[in-house]
């Protein structure tokens, strides 16, 4: 059960607690760190004004750490799952508090934790110096994915974290946010970062010791730096399991497809299959990264209500993956080199194309990697000479263009390659909308760097990063926005499964993230979907729930 509270930490600070206590309707643990009197006196009036607070006061002062988790002990034991921590001064950002919950509640396990995103209150000689810790922590953790160690701003698991302050040490001061941070990183504990507004106010109260707190720092990040020695195996093999995708070996694909390309010109698609399958036999056998990936989404998929398959799918399913992977880049083949008829195509909902088309309308298809969706694209132009525009992450999208233009000079299907988005690739993408051309942009793979943030969203039974690229790509452009999946059916027919999902995603500056998000959402349902009916089609060969390397919640 999800049943989270507030714990703020307290030492005499009064400006902004009543306005944070009266903005937060959720139970309060209210920890006083031994203020002076007066204050002391004044937390008490509001713990008898507001009945969700209660005060727990310390007899001498333990520092932030210590009030922290006095209240995170206290939390527990009154039965709560979670603890917001907030501070007291006033600088964080309560709008966002619903924000951090609501993905708490979604993903359980997980601790969420703010990224600053500063005003120009900030001081600046504290602005540059977090840069220090940023470098220990990356170091510490042999990994750039904690963006920012010091925000008090967070949503605890309480059970796993009351086991790791049981466990080890903990500093009691300053250090205390960085530390648990790290530590919980060690363990294996998924981390959720959240962009949120954080200022310094005018009078705010700082309780920093330069020279003391400091050296408290200095001497807490040693420690982590020597536990990180012995960690370090785990923590590189896990950096390794959870590569991203663009960093897995794409040359084998491509290399793969010039393959199954050659064999398919000398001797059609019976010579092309010979080649293509020991192949995969060999790819299956060596690849124990992507076979643990498929075995990893085949067991989530079958315990999904309607899933076809069995309950506790082998290495005969995964090995079955693979193959229907292989027959996949057989069908794309025929797709391109247009030896399929649209007759083995059902496409009921095709009316809400054609008229766009007629209209000489452009349009966004969001695609994935589900399905045979060079179907579509090869479909879509022999039917309506439209040129297809497909965006793509992949560096290699000059040589598919060169090894396509080989297999059909006329084909109208351009791939671009973006590692982000510029204004020059902007007016581009624009003039082919103009032009009544079609853009397709897969929907379902994070790109490597930051060009875009990312949104999660449940699928399956745990959260994963879908990338808000497209998006937004699509909110600029101004035009219909479609989903547009091709699943293999029984007997080789194939059907599409096509759906509107907006007529502008940025009609409204106002709501745009707000359309945004909500068009991402609708994305990962209808994939999560098709993916559960169509497991064996399913060709994300790689960790999909891995949290992205720049791993960020998009505001929203």
């Amino acid at each position: 059960m999800f049943k989270p509270c507030v714990v703020i930490p307290n030492y005499n600070h009064r400006d902004a607690i009543e306005a944070t206590i009266s903005e937060l309707q959720l139970p309060i643990i209210l920890v006083d760190d031994c203020s002076e009197p007066e204050i002391a006196d004044f937390l008490e009036q509001l713990a008898a004004q507001y009945q969700h607070v209660q005060l727990i006061r310390h007899s001498h002062n333990l520092g932030k750490g210590g009030a922290v988790m006095s209240g995170l002990r206290e939390a527990q034991a009154q039965g709560y799952s979670h603890a917001l921590q907030v501070d007291a001064d006033g600088q964080h950002d309560l709008a966002d508090v619903a924000r951090f919950l609501a993905l708490a509640e979604a993903q359980p396990q997980a601790l969420i934790t703010g990224v600053p995103e500063y005003d120009d209150s900030v001081p600046k000689a504290r602005y540059y110096a977090r840069y220090i810790t940023h470098v220990w922590v990356w170091i510490e953790t042999l990994s750039t994915q904690l963006q920012d160690s010091m925000c008090g701003f967070r949503v605890y698991p309480l059970a796993s974290t009351i086991d790791l302050l049981n466990s080890a040490k903990l500093g009691q001061r300053m250090d205390f946010d960085i530390e648990i941070l790290v530590r919980h990183y060690w363990l294996g504990t998924p981390i959720r970062q959240v962009p949120t507004q954080v200022i310094y106010p005018e009078q705010g109260l700082s309780h920093f010791r330069a020279w003391q707190d400091n050296w408290l720092i200095s001497k807490m990040h040693t420690k982590l730096f020597f536990g990180m020695l012995w960690r370090s195996p785990k923590l590189l093999w896990r950096k390794h399991k959870q590569a991203h995708w663009s960093s897995m070996a794409e040359r084998g694909s491509l290399w793969g497809l010039k393959l199954t390309l050659l064999g398919y010109r000398l001797g059609g698609r019976y010579l092309a299959k010979l080649l293509l399958y020991p192949a995969i036999a060999y790819f299956f056998i060596s690849g124990g990264t992507t076979r643990r990936a498929s075995q990893a989404f085949l067991a989530k998929a079958a315990a999904q209500p309607a899933s076809p398959l069995p309950a506790k799918p082998g290495w005969k399913q995964s090995f079955a993956h693979f193959l229907s992977f292989g027959s996949a880049s057989l069908s794309r083949l025929d797709a391109w080199s247009q030896k399929m008829t649209r007759a083995e195509v059902d496409f009921p909902n095709k009316a809400m194309l054609v008229e766009t088309l007629k209209a000489k309308q452009g349009a966004v298809l969001l695609t994935s990697h589900l399905g045979h969706i060079e179907m579509c694209r090869a479909l879509a132009e022999t039917e309506y000479r439209t040129r297809i525009n497909v965006v793509v992450l992949t560096e290699n999208a000059n040589k598919f263009n060169k090894m396509l233009a080989e297999l059909n000079p006329d084909s109208q299907l351009n791939l671009i390659h973006i590692s982000e988005f510029t204004p020059d690739l902007g007016i581009r993408l624009a003039q082919y909308v103009e032009n009544g051309e079609l853009i397709a942009i897969a929907a379902d793979r994070t790109p490597a760097d930051s060009y875009g943030r990312v949104n999660y969203h449940e699928f399956m039974g745990a959260l994963a990063p879908f990338p808000q690229g497209p998006f937004i790509i699509a909110a600029l452009l101004r035009c219909p926005v479609f989903s547009l999946f091709c699943m293999q059916q029984q007997h080789g027919r194939y059907h599409l499964y096509l759906e509107k999902i907006s007529d502008d995603l940025g009609a409204n500056r106002k709501q745009r993230q707000q359309r945004i998000e909500q068009a991402s959402q609708q994305y990962a349902e209808q994939l999560q979907y098709l993916a559960i009916r169509y497991p064996l089609q399913w060709f994300n060969f790689y960790d999909f729930w891995c949290p992205d390397t720049q791993d960020t919640v998009t505001k929203g």
